[in-house]
């Protein structure tokens, strides 16, 4: 995800999984109306904001008011009620249900298939803007509250560790609020996702961690004159009259912050990428000529890619281009989101607005197929989709990769005061999740791989790059992992050289560059 210009910041459960998903294909349309829209809640309930209140099912108890337990989380030390503990996410379906406008809640059912890994008396599921009437667990009422951003279920049976368990959720999903929190965003014709870092628990309820990958199968209806699509692959489009549902499934797992989901008047527009990639792109219909000229050069950035790094590591890709103001672009997996008016003429130079396009592009490799074990890990993200951005920028027209290094380089130990070290940046402040995108993680990152091609050589870090994303596709890594497989392939210890990189107050000397300085870090103002 780059900072635009506007901001201040540079820019062996799979095929468990893949059987879950495959049968869950009904498990959604078995709950709804036949005319495919999920269930709304009742009346009274539907602008309600929170989750509602406690709702016990026949034969249970709730608990009391002020007895509920606390909020969970999975330890991430930059989010630390973020994730919860005792069970593994295989697979999501949602159906939403959009009522046509994009200022009331969409009806919604969200099924949880999961795994447990400890012995469950309840579990908890992130979830925060929206409200909850009913639970089941294996199709059994289940009694359910709140606690913090958790929705606490506690079913009629505690689940044993090693069972396989569905946990569904008749909810609502509410884009209204403050665009800057993350979640739905609202276009000028519908909506679209932007759920980094921790804002997919305000759209569903989910494990919202990147550790916790899944398997996704959307359903989404809404009046037939829109179009809706979402991450992943189409697998179905049923008509119901004045409705549409639209069913899409994603074949290589996923975190959840990386969700996407559009609605709109739109054209989906297909092409084909290398190997055959199928491609599509999704524009508001008036602007299909508009974006052509930056829509056909998706295949050629693929190739240059895939010539770096490696196969394409997912089953489609393409732009969500929305009109909405949002500051951002958002690698968002297999569609990335970005701004309009980001492709509309500006002062913006057009190798400028490619390399945005490549940032994005890259973060299918780095951040998607690989993602972060922690949110610390960030800088792997994106430190590596701003190296491949600026390189791309260097060879299409834009400034020297050294020239931007050593401008990065003259910056660092301002960002590390700012900041904290790339690899362990300090927590977001209160209020404001996105802060965590700093420029520590974002050409900090890219400086750090810079010193590491300095200092293994370029054969060495070509051949690391390839192996990153071919050993760990599809999983999670850690930066303990990039550095132990850096080590192996470079043939010696670089403790040292990591340790000052990526966790050092003050910016290391730049191999090969003894003449680099950085600039003194200036106190914060009082």
């Amino acid at each position: 995800m780059p900072l635009t210009p506007r901001h201040t910041a540079p820019r062996a459960r799979w095929l468990r999984a893949a059987v879950l998903v495959a049968s869950s294909a009904g498990l959604v349309a078995a709950a709804l109306p036949a005319s495919g829209a999920a269930p709304g809640p009742p009346a009274d309930t539907a602008t309600a904001p929170g989750l509602g209140t406690a709702f016990a099912p026949p034969g249970s108890t709730a608990p009391r008011p002020g007895t509920a337990p606390a909020p969970l989380g999975i330890g991430d030390r930059l989010f630390p009620f973020l994730g919860n503990p005792g069970y593994d996410v295989l697979a999501y379906d949602i159906a939403l249900t959009y009522p046509g406008t994009n200022s009331e809640p969409l009806a919604a059912v969200t099924r949880v298939h999961a795994l447990a890994t400890a012995d469950l008396a309840r579990l908890h599921l992130d979830f925060s803007h929206g409200t909850v009437s009913a639970v089941t667990v294996d199709q059994v009422p289940a009694a359910h509250t709140t606690s913090g951003e958790d929705l606490v279920v506690t079913p009629a049976e505690p689940i044993d560790a090693g069972e396989t368990v569905e946990i569904t959720v008749v909810h609502t999903s509410d884009p209204r609020g403050p665009a800057d929190t993350g979640g739905w965003v609202r276009t000028t014709d519908g909506l679209a996702m932007a759920n980094q870092a921790d804002a997919a628990h305000r759209v569903f309820p989910s494990n919202d961690h990147p550790s916790d990958k899944a398997h996704f199968t959307f359903r989404i209806t809404a009046p037939r004159e829109l179009t809706a699509v979402a991450n992943g692959l189409p697998a179905g489009r049923t008509d119901h009259g004045a409705t549409t549902t639209w069913t899409y499934r994603t074949r290589h797992p996923m975190a959840t912050e990386l969700a996407q989901v559009s609605i709109g008047r739109s054209t989906v527009l297909h092409r084909t990428g290398p190997h055959g990639l199928p491609l599509r792109d999704v524009v508001r219909t008036a602007d299909r000529e508009l974006m052509e000229p930056w829509l056909r050069k998706t295949p050629g950035q693929i190739a240059w890619m895939e010539d770096r790094v490696g196969p394409y590591p997912l089953e489609t890709y393409g732009l969500l281009v929305a009109d909405a103001r949002t500051g951002f672009a958002l690698e968002t997996q297999t569609l990335s989101l970005f701004e309009r008016s980001l492709f509309t003429p500006s002062r913006l130079p057009e190798w400028y607005v490619d390399s945005i396009m490549v940032h994005e592009l890259a973060h299918q490799w780095f951040g998607n197929s690989v993602s972060p074990r922690t949110w610390s890990d960030l800088w792997l993200n994106e430190g590596h989709a701003t190296w491949y951005e600026a390189l791309y920028a260097q060879e299409h027209g834009g400034e020297s990769l050294e020239r931007r290094m050593r401008a990065a380089y003259a910056a660092s130990d301002q960002w590390r005061a700012d900041g904290g070290p790339p690899a362990a940046p300090e927590p977001p402040a209160p209020g404001r999740k996105i802060s965590l995108f700093r420029p520590v993680v974002y050409d900090g990152g890219a400086l750090v791989l810079y010193a590491l091609r300095q200092e293994i050589g370029t054969e060495a870090f070509d051949r690391l790059e390839r192996r990153w994303v071919a050993e760990h596709r599809d999983g999670t890594a850690a930066t303990a992992d990039f550095t132990a497989l850096a080590e192996r392939i470079a043939g010696r210890d670089l403790t040292a050289f990591f340790r000052g990189w990526l966790y050092g107050e003050r910016t290391p000397p730049m191999p090969g560059h003894p003449d680099w300085r950085s600039l003194p870090a200036e106190e914060p103002a009082a």
